[in-house]
């Protein structure tokens, strides 16, 4: 007899909310992280399988992805080795109340720059070392793991002309000299 589960009960298989942890609903959110993830890195629940040597099944990853199961810990840190993401990513955002308040945001100029990842990861030294680190937390802040383009926006662009030795304006410069800017539509 298949297990369902009601979408507004406690999460716990057989309806009973004596010992349920988590509502139904932040499983449901963290099966669509889980599978926002492997879908922005473009696998199927069968490639998944296949590629990690059937330790995550596709049965059972469809199931973590519908909520319908409840992922471990260990078991989702090794899903985020496998995908290659930071363990916090596979989480649903946080939506208690924030302890740091960010700064107000200012109005952001229109130009943006394309880099190509895929370009970067051929470079080397430590210019291409720190620029690297610095987009991947543009990309983890972003939750952006799709790992072939990333678009920086105007104030992203002074701490890469810091990493770069240049001022912001020749930041898209030095970014095309290396090889690594790609043309934006106007």
């Amino acid at each position: 007899m298949p297990i369902t589960i009601d979408p507004d009960s406690t999460g716990v298989a057989g309806g009973s909310a004596e010992g349920a942890i988590m509502p139904a609903s932040y499983s449901r959110k963290v099966g669509e992280r889980l599978r926002a993830i492997r879908r922005q890195k473009r696998l199927s629940l069968q490639e998944v399988e296949a590629a990690s040597g059937q330790e995550f099944k596709a049965s059972v990853l469809g199931a973590y992805e519908r909520g319908e199961r409840a992922i471990s810990v260990p078991r989702l840190q090794r899903l985020a080795r496998f995908y290659n993401v930071p363990v916090d990513q596979l989480l649903p955002n946080d939506e208690g109340p924030a302890f740091v308040l960010d700064e107000p945001t200012r109005g952001r100029a229109n130009s943006t720059v394309r880099i190509d990842l895929r370009k970067l990861e051929g470079l080397s030294g430590p210019e291409a070392e720190m620029l690297n680190r610095y987009l991947t937390m543009i990309q983890v802040q972003r939750q952006d793991f799709n790992g072939r383009m990333l678009t920086i926006r105007r104030d992203d662009l002074r701490a890469i002309a810091c990493i770069l030795g240049v001022t912001v304006d020749g930041a898209g410069e030095r970014l095309d000299d290396l090889g690594l800017k790609v043309e934006v539509g106007s």
